[in-house]
């Protein structure tokens, strides 16, 4: 079966940067969008940026250049590399799989990492 599991998460100061990974198992990358989404405390769980099937890259609006969604094919693992960080982005972050190569269906998801940015 797939899976994914994550780490890189921590607690880090204003201003400073975290690389989330995510490795899979189970499943090639070749052709599947994958993701990052996070959820804070109160709030409803929210995009952050993918990696289409063709290579293609899209961001949230609030990302503001700040993070750099990448994968190493050869690994199966994907990144995110985030910098400027802002008390705002705390957050549990998750990585996702679409479990279709013709349009984007999440449903391969990682147990989650906690980023916490302190002020």
């Amino acid at each position: 079966q797939v899976q994914l599991v994550q780490s890189g998460g921590g607690l880090v100061q204003t201003g400073g940067s975290l690389r989330l990974s995510c490795a899979v198992s189970g499943r090639t990358f070749s052709g599947y969008t994958r993701g990052w989404f996070r959820q804070a405390p109160g709030k409803e769980r929210e995009f952050v940026a993918q990696i289409g099937g063709d290579g293609s890259m899209w961001y949230q609006d609030f990302v503001g250049g700040r993070f750099i969604i990448s994968g190493d094919n050869a690994k199966t693992t994907m990144y995110l590399q985030m910098n400027s960080l802002k008390p705002e982005d705390t957050a549990l972050y998750y990585c996702a799989m679409s479990s279709s190569s013709t349009e984007v269906r999440y449903d391969y998801w990682g147990q989650g990492t906690q980023v916490t940015v302190s002020s």
